[in-house]
């Protein structure tokens, strides 16, 4: 019996002691990845004091970003209608209650919603049956939509306008 319970407790010591080892090596590993992003973060970045000594390090200026004004709808029945934007969200679908309301059998009641967030639009299926698609791509989760870009609705198509 003592020596069952020796064994036991020197398994319980190694046990411990590999326990310990595993939690030195991910916070070595943790402190590494940390100084690893913080050197690549700083690097490539003149600071203000050197742009202002060599101003031909400093960006070039981007072009002025337009905003969104109005939803017009580019394909499906309702051809040529536009919606101007506010800072309130668009509920798009068939339901007569919709900011949009979308004469398309392919569409549900309340299909996908267009809200605004900052500066940006963003665009969120409603877990619709047919499923709203943002150039292409189906959305899964709420994503930004940008000037131009179609966003699919069965057979209504709608763009975001300057």
């Amino acid at each position: 019996m003592n020596d069952i319970s020796e064994l036991t407790i020197t398994a319980l010591r190694f046990g411990f002691l590999l326990l310990l080892w595993i939690l030195i090596f991910s916070i070595v590993s943790t402190m590494r990845r940390d100084f690893m992003i913080g050197r690549k973060a700083v690097t490539g970045t003149p600071t203000a004091r050197e742009m202002r000594k060599h101003p031909e390090l400093a960006p070039a200026p981007q072009p002025v970003k337009q905003h969104a004004r109005q939803l017009v709808v580019v394909e499906g029945p309702l051809k040529g209608t536009t919606l101007a934007l506010s800072a309130s969200p668009i509920l798009l679908g068939r339901a007569q209650e919709a900011t949009l309301v979308l004469e398309d059998d392919y569409a549900s009641g309340r299909h996908a919603r267009l809200f605004p967030q900052g500066s940006r639009w963003f665009i969120e299926d409603l877990g619709s049956t047919n499923g709203t698609y943002l150039a292409d791509q189906q959305l899964t989760r709420a994503l930004p939509v940008e000037l131009g870009v179609p966003v699919r609705i069965g057979k209504t198509v709608i763009e975001l306008r300057p």
